[in-house]
């Protein structure tokens, strides 16, 4: 029986290749076979310097993006007289204007993700969605059914730990349809943008920028959780919440080979989170993370949900055989 060879990288440092008749290759260097999903930025151009320059393009862009699209809300809504999506203190509203301007100041990074995959490490922007080259869809929609179950299932837990505590476990309201409505059409149609950009930029960019040079996915799945926890507002407790979910979906990326279990979760998260607040109308409340501190016993919640949907997910991979290196 012949011995499997194992992932084929090319060697570090080795030139891009020419075409054979002279003419000019192609911009877009092949993936290595055989390797994991967060070493498929391994192709022949992978340098330190490459990944290093992306990720500063990355975050700066993420920033940039952010303070264009506040100011492109802001401006008009004060020049034509309407109200405004941030309130004093500079915090969004609760109301479609300030949501969608929410949601719109983190979406478009997905693009600049993507294009800086391209033009900086000269990779196709398929390689960042999974070892297949592009997003899994049927396998990404099966996963979506399992976020639905684990998410249930975390919210159960979450209300009989609060309930036994003695804290308010009320996790539901009413505020009439003519306020939900309208939140709920921006929420249906930007949250799974805006939840995409944030795997694209955590679980896939940054997971697969350290993996181009370091063997263990350890090192990506501890320090990318980190600072994706960076980004938010909340408490400890709401803190190491957000940790262990950025290094459960990290890890699931690298079980699975793409990034379609973790969209799928947070996608599905994000939709109730905000659909179950604008229902309640105290939206102001989700957007303000610093506003209401996260109980610890929250956390039950969230080991239930987090243990149900990476088992859940791991037990379909392996039945249906999805593949987790490249070909």
């Amino acid at each position: 029986m012949q011995e499997n060879p194992g992932p084929q990288y090319p060697p570090y440092g080795s030139q891009v290749p020419a075409h054979p008749y002279g003419q000019p290759p192609s911009w877009f260097l092949p993936a290595p076979r055989g390797a994991r999903f967060d070493h498929l930025a391994r192709n022949a151009a992978a340098r330190p310097w490459r990944a290093i320059v992306g990720t500063l393009v990355v975050g700066a862009g993420f920033v940039m993006i952010g303070v264009v699209v506040v100011v492109a809300f802001v401006v008009p809504a004060g020049i034509l007289g309407l109200p405004s999506p941030v309130d004093a203190s500079g915090m969004p509203e609760g109301t479609p204007l300030g949501l969608a301007m929410t949601l719109l100041s983190i979406a478009p990074v997905l693009l600049l993700v993507l294009g800086t995959a391209a033009l900086v490490q000269r990779r196709r922007p398929g390689t960042l969605s999974s070892v297949a080259g592009g997003l899994r869809w049927s396998w990404m929609m099966r996963c979506a059914g399992i976020a639905v179950l684990a998410l249930a299932l975390g919210q159960g837990a979450q209300w009989v730990a609060l309930s036994v505590s003695g804290l308010d476990a009320d996790m539901f309201g009413w505020a009439g349809w003519q306020v939900f409505l309208p939140l709920l059409i921006v929420i249906v149609v930007l949250v799974p943008f805006q939840a995409a950009a944030e795997e694209y930029v955590f679980r896939g960019w940054f997971m697969q920028a350290v993996g181009a040079h370091v063997r263990n996915p350890v090192w990506a799945i501890v320090i990318g959780s980190a600072l994706f926890a960076s980004l938010h507002g909340y408490s400890w407790a709401g803190l190491l919440d957000v940790f262990a979910f950025g290094a459960v979906m990290a890890w699931l990326a690298v079980r699975t080979g793409g990034l379609e279990a973790p969209i799928a979760l947070h996608v599905i998260n994000n939709v109730v989170a905000f659909g179950v607040s604008s229902a309640a109308g105290n939206l102001d409340d989700a957007l303000d993370q610093g506003k209401m501190p996260v109980p610890w016993q929250a956390l039950t919640g969230t080991v239930v949900q987090l243990g149900v949907y990476a088992f859940g997910v791991m037990y379909l991979a392996k039945k249906r055989s999805i593949s987790t290196i490249s070909e």
